[in-house]
């Protein structure tokens, strides 16, 4: 749940509700690649509930992603090929947002494109903190931060974050059944 504050934290309600509007909610199954390693990835994925399973080529299994995960965002940034199979395990829901909309989005909207870059900048960073030190990290000013931690930087956003993370899956709720 930690990811989608940094997230949610940094976008707008009005952001979340273009996600919502624009973006598709569906349940997941258990065992359903939703991104394969070297193919072709053509959505966002935003996990709603439930687990993903993150394995590579010569690594095996790498990470397992919870609730407020995005995949498909280093395809997104950079065009070239998923890195990485993505696979779910158990039952779940995610958002989908098509990446040609999302792009478009991004060029159109360079208030939105700043927020959600920003956001996923913030990401990507606790992400890549966490597989170089996963049980802590130091700060700019010498403290500590534990992996369960949020930077102190992100914490005037977590009830927004929050708040908006329920907002969207109380939109989504009547799109969520197949």
């Amino acid at each position: 749940m930690r990811k989608v504050l940094y997230i949610f934290g940094l976008l707008t309600d009005g952001d979340i509700e273009w996600m919502a509007k624009n973006g598709t909610c569906r349940r997941l199954s258990d065992g359903e690649v939703l991104i394969e390693e070297g193919g072709r990835s053509d959505s966002l994925i935003l996990l709603l509930e439930g687990e993903l399973q993150v394995s590579a080529r010569g690594y095996g299994d790498v990470a397992r992603m919870g609730v407020g995960e995005i995949v498909g965002e280093v395809s997104l940034v950079d065009s070239a090929p998923p890195s990485a199979t993505i696979t779910t395990r158990g039952e779940g829901l995610a958002l989908f947002l098509d990446k040609r909309q999302l792009l478009e989005k991004l060029e159109h909207d360079e208030s939105f494109g700043s927020r959600f870059y920003r956001a996923l900048a913030v990401f990507l960073a606790d992400r890549l903190r966490a597989t170089r030190q996963p049980a802590t990290d130091r700060l700019l000013d010498g403290t500590a931060l534990s992996r369960d931690e949020l930077d102190i930087g992100i914490m005037d956003h977590v009830t927004a974050a929050g708040e908006r993370f329920s907002r969207l899956l109380r939109m989504l709720h009547c799109h969520s059944v197949n």
